[in-house]
């Protein structure tokens, strides 16, 4: 008999599951945060009271992480953002992740849990992973309350003379159901409602959720939601929440929600996991409040921002930090030596063998995206998730051609190895920070025309040689101009695979224009959205979801989560 055993990895949930969970009054401790301060749920996660928080200043420097175009192979930026955090903790510094929440429908979906990987996660994660702590819920809840107080009104007489075949406002569920893209509401006969088109949006993608994710406040909360523009009546004027005298009590179910959630990561220290919007179709980041919740308690704020550098880390610049009135000092793009093989042309069935050509091609798309950050004036770091089948040969190719474009390179194993396995990028963050480089400024000026704002992003950004507006988009843009909201960021809703809007254009495709769609409101969010291409609000689920993996033992263990 050989003495060989093979060696069995455990799965994320395995290793989540097998963690020590400190009290999480212990890790608010850490951060000088008593049991006054926090709702607890349960003894491993918290609500943070914001009176309680107000009281210091901010006094963290803070870094994003983005990634490249994402690929069938995985980059890993949520681990990065959790396995940098641990890493600066075994160093010694006060530092808190800040990451999103996950929504139930990628959980279920293709994608699976999303609370980090490996040793380099936000636990507990089966709770982070589904309901935690009702926050998901309670935005489906007020934003559906808007929809039935909406069609009450209708039902009841119409007063605001609202035109019904221009209602803008959709329902929500948080899960991929295509079913519900287009339907019909209203029938049943005259206790039914009026009958009219209607559509849902996923929870991610309700501009609810966007709210929640840049409010300040109680009193700020209230007043954007009241903000919310739900259609327009027949004379085309806008109709908004605060008409239908809905948001006080939007605003009530969202109280509890509006306060961050505390976790620990794998290796005990502070995490804040609070809002989720998507980055392909709303703003991808994390809440305001729980971003400065951090800033005020430690000395180091490591937060990400979805999908690749041109959407997340575009619309946390341009959005989220002009609204926050935040000053990133540096960024990280993840990127892995697989995922640029897949840009550069590979075989997604062969991505173990070496391909210096490949890798070299793909460099394209990661170079891109550190000219891109560039453009903001954040210094910019390279973590490269390494895999045991990347060859020297391809790691020399990454690393060098980072270095020419002015950019730190650094190898992470945080997956494998946790803090540990991230002291290089540690190091390299901090001796960037210590330069003190950082000049931090938005790409456009928010009170330059919606047309000009688009076109600057899909230029500067994307590099596409030109925009196409059709009909539809050109009438949004002038009714919003007249609506008061022509002076607002712009928030692109498009694919996340390619900096074009045809997924299947990977790399850095050159010679192509942006299809401006629609151009919509997120009056209370504060930006006004277009969608580019065929993206869509509601994602469907795929051949295998990843819910037929699922189940929960006798003894109450989950399986299958990821």
């Amino acid at each position: 008999m050989s003495d060989v055993t093979t060696r069995t990895v455990p799965t994320d949930i395995e290793i989540a599951q097998a963690a020590t969970v400190r009290p999480i009054i212990e890790v608010a401790a850490d951060i000088g945060l008593g049991p006054e301060a926090l709702i607890a749920y349960g003894t491993a996660k918290a609500k943070v009271r914001l009176d309680a928080l107000r009281a210091n200043e901010r006094r963290g420097r803070l870094v994003l992480v983005t990634g490249i175009n994402p690929t069938a192979a995985g980059e890993g930026k949520s681990t990065v953002t959790i396995g940098l955090s641990q890493a600066l903790q075994q160093r010694g510094h006060c530092v808190a992740a800040c990451i999103r929440e996950p929504s139930l429908g990628p959980v279920f979906g293709m994608k699976g849990g999303a609370a980090g990987g490996g040793y380099a996660q936000v636990i507990p994660m089966e709770d982070i992973n589904l309901h935690f702590t009702g926050d998901f819920h309670a935005i489906s809840s007020a934003h559906n309350l808007l929809s039935a107080l909406l069609d009450n009104h209708l039902h009841q007489g119409n007063r605001l003379g609202i035109d019904h075949r221009r209602i803008t406002w959709p329902r929500t569920l948080d899960m991929n159901d295509r079913a519900l893209r287009h339907i019909i509401v209203g029938l049943g006969g005259p206790l039914g409602g009026i009958p009219r088109e209607e559509r849902v949006v996923i929870t991610p993608a309700s501009e609810i959720m966007a709210i929640m994710a840049l409010a300040n406040d109680q009193a700020d909360l209230e007043e954007r939601l009241g903000r919310i523009i739900v259609g327009t009546t027949q004379d085309r004027q806008p109709v908004r929440a605060w008409d239908l005298k809905a948001q006080g009590a939007m605003a009530l179910l969202l109280k509890d929600a509006l306060m961050p959630n505390l976790v620990q990561t794998l290796e005990g220290g502070p995490a804040f996991v609070h809002c989720g919007p998507f980055g392909n179709i709303a703003h991808g980041c994390n809440s305001v409040v729980a971003t400065d919740a951090a800033l005020r308690v430690a000395d180091l704020v490591i937060t990400e921002a979805g999908f690749g550098a041109d959407l997340g880390a575009e619309k946390f610049f341009d959005i989220k930090c002009r609204s926050a009135g935040l000053q990133p000092e540096a960024a990280i793009i993840v990127a892995t030596v697989r995922a640029l093989k897949l840009h550069g042309g590979a075989d997604k069935s062969d991505l173990a063998t070496p391909d210096p050509a490949a890798v070299e091609g793909g460099f394209e798309n990661l170079a891109r995206h550190i000219e891109n950050v560039q453009q903001f004036g954040v210094p910019t770091i390279v973590s490269l998730n390494r895999f045991i089948t990347d060859s020297d040969e391809e790691l020399d190719i990454i690393r060098h051609s980072c270095e020419a474009m002015g950019a730190t390179f650094a190898l992470t194993e945080v997956w494998e190895k946790g803090g540990e396995g991230g002291m290089e990028l540690a190091e390299m963050l901090l001796g960037v920070l210590d330069e003190g480089k950082a000049d931090f400024h938005p790409i456009y000026d928010e009170k330059r025309p919606i047309r000009e704002k688009i076109e600057t992003i899909a230029t500067q950004i994307y590099r596409a040689d030109g925009v196409d507006f059709l009909p539809a988009a050109e009438r949004a843009m002038q009714q919003l101009t007249e609506f008061g909201l022509g002076e607002t960021p712009v928030c692109i809703a498009k694919t996340q695979y390619s900096f074009s809007d045809d997924p299947t254009k990977l790399g850095a495709p050159t010679g192509f224009r942006i299809t401006i769609r629609e151009v919509y409101p997120s009056a209370g969010a504060g930006f006004v959205v277009a969608t580019a291409g065929d993206i869509m609000t509601m994602p469907g689920l795929g051949k295998t979801p990843a819910a037929e993996r699922m189940r929960v033992d006798a003894d109450g263990t989950i399986e299958g989560l990821f």
